[in-house]
């Protein structure tokens, strides 16, 4: 966490080299292709999950570089260049500023990002290319390849599409490099009923004369390697097993060169007017591009004692990385950095579909600008979400319970309620000044604070160290869980007035909570570190988990992490509450492929004309009389006409003019705050009514009661002889202000209950608790996005 009084680095300019002694960490991402905009599959798929380890080797205080990439070169840019009546040339420049666009914003971290497309590039690959040629590892052959003669010329991978001859698939848009359905690696001649992608006709297959990379020879050298590698760099399941199925499928030699004109050349006499194949050419990007970052780049890349190399991607890259680049590097006998560990993710769908950057179909890298959602938000999402092990889905409404429950209500609810009570002025809080905090080392509930802290910083090593980032996060949010309850456990607010040295240990305690937080997930969410770091007055700079400056242990004790005196900045909120109707907003903004958003978005802006011009326009309607509007139909008696929603308590105090009755502030969400007045003086005592989630009736008429109106009701159950009585208790991760739902009843709620139409009489009689202590209507859970209510032990009681 860094020592507060010291002085931030400055110099971030100069290239990093690797420093002897020092942990030494080469990261790289799959290089996004430039042909089209990232998805939101994409994002997670590589860039995003190697730029959080890539902060987490920052704040570890190893020596790290970070280096990535558009892939320019290849048959998908020429295809695009086509579509769009341009150069390949012309397309990679406008689609890689969009990629740095995208990526900026996403606030991904690179120590350089560059393009295949550039001089270091032509120079990496004819070298190593060279290397390969003279060592014998490569050989002549003829192919077979399929011809236009419409287009004459030779149709490349992708140029060509067909049915997959997959047994059990079939898909009829199969590539020729690739099937994006069932994920077979496929040569064009295999397609069923081939088309060509410019014109559409079927074309021939003819002779080709090209190079291949002998795999079969390098054999032993490469499962040498697999096998020592895989496990001492933990390689991810995913990974070992699509590297397997191409072992036990025999290595073949693979074809290097094309019949392209956007490639690097071939540095050889027979095969002058031929570029290399994309996927030779694209993983030597990654050397190429270090070398734009330095030109001491061989300290990274031939310096394996010394270097260790993490690489990102999606699953479909896998045999690429660890068969194919790492082949081509042996095969030059030269000391190559080769991979140490590879991080694969499966698939993020999308909604009932899959993601398509071919099709359009998602959410895409330049769409997430245009909606209120705050770019750390899209980080945790994903986060959380990172297809590790299996395919995971993206949902709106997902989104939305992960920002409202654990971004809004957990994390950014602890991180606010700590800084807003420093902040309060002397008499009612600090003052903004850290209080000192003698004795916290033999204050019991802070000590088993800090034993659980101590063990979710563990495993948040552990887990990153694995680059297991979903573990990590979830280990880190545990420690705002934990916050949370210590304060409700500790009660501070009443300690403030009846034990100020226990409620200053609980303060500087959750304080040190704040900046560890702010700490671990700053991979995670560098735009909400910062933030915090600013509410705090700390410098961001000093952010560290360095075991050589102590950081870790120091973690172990959170109230030593800032010093007392030390003034904070101003507490604001963290984080807004995403609402249903813009999450049904969102969802119908993105449905669809872009091209169908297109159309849709021109057909409004159109309406939206003749519209203004029918206004424009209107005539008067020549005086005669409208009709009379027919009287509003009272809607049938319907449990949807309440409304219900999650409230909590601010604060309870004794009527002043009753003395069995309560008046309590409860905020019901929007910013607002009703008082309540409640008979519940003899059931429950005054201290269980502070700080807690309540349902609350919001839309009786208000009443008065002994002098003091009464905005809502809470709802409670009562036994049936009405001598026991508990409160109705959403998730304690449900969000303030919700509408309390009801399975299989969609309505809006009355404005206020008509208490002529008796509305909340008929339905308070099947309003009940159940064996199992859910609150029902008939057998209907009140439910929240969070899960369902509850009471503590009242069964087949009655809800009022």
């Amino acid at each position: 966490m860094g020592d507060l009084s010291s002085s931030p680095s400055t110099n971030r300019a100069a290239p990093k080299l690797p420093i002897p002694g020092k942990r030494n960490v080469l990261i790289t991402s799959a290089l996004p292709y430039v042909n089209n905009i990232p998805h939101l599959g994409n994002i997670i798929g590589c860039v995003l999950s190697a730029d959080v380890f890539a902060r987490y080797c920052r704040l570890r205080g190893y020596n790290t570089i970070y280096i990535c990439g558009t892939d320019e070169y290849g048959t998908a840019t020429e295809t695009k260049a086509l579509e769009e009546n341009c150069t390949p040339k012309q397309i990679c420049d406008k689609y890689h500023a969009i990629h740095k666009e995208v990526y900026e914003w996403f606030n991904i971290s690179f120590d350089e990002f560059g393009r295949t497309s550039s001089p270091q590039q032509t120079e990496a690959c004819q070298a190593i290319f060279k290397k390969l040629l003279e060592n014998n590892w490569l050989s002549e052959n003829t192919m077979q390849q399929l011809y236009c003669d419409t287009c004459q010329k030779f149709l490349a991978d992708r140029l060509v599409e067909g049915n997959c001859p997959t047994e059990g698939c079939n898909y009829d848009s199969a590539r020729g490099d690739q099937c994006e359905n069932c994920g077979k690696l496929l040569n064009p001649t295999e397609l069923r009923d081939p088309r060509c992608k410019v014109c559409r006709n079927s074309p021939r297959i003819r002779d080709t004369d090209h190079l291949f990379l002998e795999l079969p020879l390098l054999k032993d050298k490469l499962v040498n390697y697999i096998e020592n590698t895989s496990v001492a760099g933990g390689w991810s399941s995913n990974a070992v097993q699509a590297t397997n199925a191409w072992l036990k499928e025999g290595l073949k030699a693979r074809c290097i060169t094309r019949d392209l004109k956007w490639g690097v050349p071939v540095p050889h006499e027979k095969y002058k007017d031929k570029v290399f194949y994309v996927w030779f050419d694209a993983p030597i990007g990654y050397v190429s591009i270090t070398s734009c970052y330095t030109p001491e780049w061989e300290k990274w890349w031939k310096n394996p004692e010394n270097v260790e190399l993490y690489q990102f991607m999606g699953k479909d890259n896998v045999p690429f990385h660890t068969v194919m680049f790492p082949s081509t590097l042996l095969g030059t006998g030269e000391n190559w950095t080769l991979m140490k560990t590879i991080s694969v993710t499966e698939y993020l769908n999308y909604e009932a579909g899959k993601f398509s950057k071919s099709k359009g179909i998602g959410v895409f890298g330049n769409d997430v600008k245009d909606t209120s959602i705050p770019v750390e938000v899209w980080r945790y999402y994903l986060l959380t979400n990172r297809p590790e092990a299996s395919d995971t889905l993206f949902t709106w409404v997902d989104l939305q319970a992960k920002l409202n429950t654990e971004l809004l209500n957990n994390l950014g609810n602890f991180i606010n309620r700590v800084l807003s009570f420093l902040a309060k002025p002397p008499g009612a809080g600090y003052g903004s000044i850290v209080p000192d905090a003698p004795g916290a080392e033999s204050h019991e509930l802070t000590q088993k604070l800090a034993a659980a802290v101590s063990g979710h910083v563990e495993k948040y090593l552990e887990a990153m160290e694995k680059v297991k980032l979903k573990q990590g996060l979830k280990a880190a949010m545990s420690i705002s869980s934990d916050g949370n309850a210590y304060l409700q456990d500790s009660q501070f607010w009443r300690l403030f007035k009846e034990d100020q040295p226990s409620c200053c240990i609980v303060v500087k305690t959750s304080l040190g909570l704040v900046y560890l937080l702010a700490c671990l997930l700053e991979p995670f969410m560098p735009t909400f570190s910062l933030e915090v770091f600013k509410q705090l007055n700390v410098h961001p700079e000093q952010a560290s988990l360095n075991d050589e400056k102590g950081d870790i242990d120091r973690a172990k004790r959170p109230w030593e992490i800032l010093p007392a005196g030390h003034k904070i900045g101003k507490p604001e909120p963290l984080f807004k509450e995403l609402t249903d109707e813009e999450v049904n907003f969102y969802r119908s903004k993105f449905a669809g492929s872009q091209a169908d958003r297109i159309v849709r978005a021109e057909a409004e802006a159109e309406a939206a004309r003749v519209a203004e011009r029918l206004k424009k326009t209107k005539v008067s309607d020549g005086g005669k009389k409208q009709q009379a509007k027919k009287p509003a139909v009272e809607p049938p008696i319907s449990i949807t006409r309440l409304d219900i929603r999650v409230g909590l308590i601010k604060s309870a105090r004794k009527h002043p003019d009753a003395d069995s009755l309560y008046v309590e502030e409860i905020d019901v969400g929007g910013g607002e705050v009703r008082t309540v007045v409640s008979g519940l003086v003899k059931y429950i005592p005054l201290e269980e009514m502070q700080n807690r989630k309540v349902c609350v009736l919001c839309n009786l008429k208000p009443a008065t009661m002994r002098g003091i109106k009464s905005q809502a009701m809470v709802l409670a159950a009562s036994d049936s002889e009405h001598t026991k009585v508990e409160l109705v208790e959403p998730p304690e991760s449900a969000v303030v202000g919700e509408r309390v739902t009801f399975p299989g009843f969609e309505g809006e709620p009355d404005d206020v209950l008509n208490p002529k139409k008796k509305v909340w009489e008929t339905l308070q009689v099947d309003l009940q608790t159940n064996a199992d202590l859910v609150a029902c209507y008939k057998d209907i859970p009140f439910t929240t996005s969070a899960g369902i209510c509850k009471v503590a032990s009242i069964s087949s009681g009655s809800i009022r």
